[in-house]
């Protein structure tokens, strides 16, 4: 007698291509992108376009292809996650892009900084003057990659900045400062630039009014 035959469960539904990227999903890429560069599986120029179609990018399915012929790095989801270097949480919500590609981008003057902020200079230069800026948060996270250009940061000089990242056959410097204010905000530029410059400095004369009073009104 034949068996009776048991229905065949449906296989769960893939991930669909035309999904939205997150910036996380963004950050993700990129990271893997730096270190197969760093490995020599990728030229600077194959990097530097695949870079710039990762913030190009709309959905997920734009953004594997990039990645598929690279290995993954150990921990890179969770390095995307958080800047991790100095024991912080990684600021959560949407990020805010400055790209130059032969061109020119600035960020300055009285304005609103959220938690991320990815700065990406390709033959061109990035501003971000953060001496006016107003933080709704403690943590902010510059994520700066520079590739035959220039990523300039400034910041007032009564806050915390910190920094992590590579140049190669160019500069990364990040001039630490720590505030005497245990609640000033605190600044940390990521990054790397290849035949380039990324550079983070408080810029003289220049601090954040009524510091406290602003922290413990965004902070509640």
């Amino acid at each position: 007698m034949d068996l009776e035959k048991q229905p065949q469960q449906p296989a769960a539904p893939a991930e669909p291509a035309g999904i939205r990227a997150s910036d996380a999903d963004r950050d993700r890429i990129a990271d893997i992108l730096r270190e197969a560069m760093a490995e020599g599986r990728l030229t600077a120029e194959e990097h530097a376009e695949r870079v710039d179609a990762v913030y190009r990018a709309k959905t997920v399915g734009e953004l594997e292809p990039l990645v598929r012929d690279l290995p993954a790095p150990p921990g890179a989801a969770r390095s995307a996650a958080a800047p991790g270097a100095y024991g912080h949480e990684g600021p959560t919500g949407p990020a805010d892009n400055l790209v130059a590609i032969f061109s020119s981008s600035t960020r300055k003057g009285r304005w609103r900084v959220g938690g991320r902020t990815n700065a990406f200079a390709l033959f061109g230069s990035v501003e971000v003057d953060l001496t006016e800026a107003l933080f709704g948060q403690r943590l902010t996270v510059i994520n700066a990659t520079s590739i035959f250009g220039s990523v300039d940061v400034k910041v007032p000089e009564n806050i915390s900045l910190r920094g992590s990242g590579t140049g190669v056959f160019g500069n990364f410097e990040v001039a630490t400062l720590e505030s005497a204010d245990p609640e000033a905000p605190v600044v940390v530029v990521n990054g790397y630039s290849v035949f380039g410059s990324v550079e983070a400095k408080p810029k003289r004369g220049k601090f954040i009014a009524d510091l406290q009073d602003r922290l413990r009104k965004y902070l509640g």
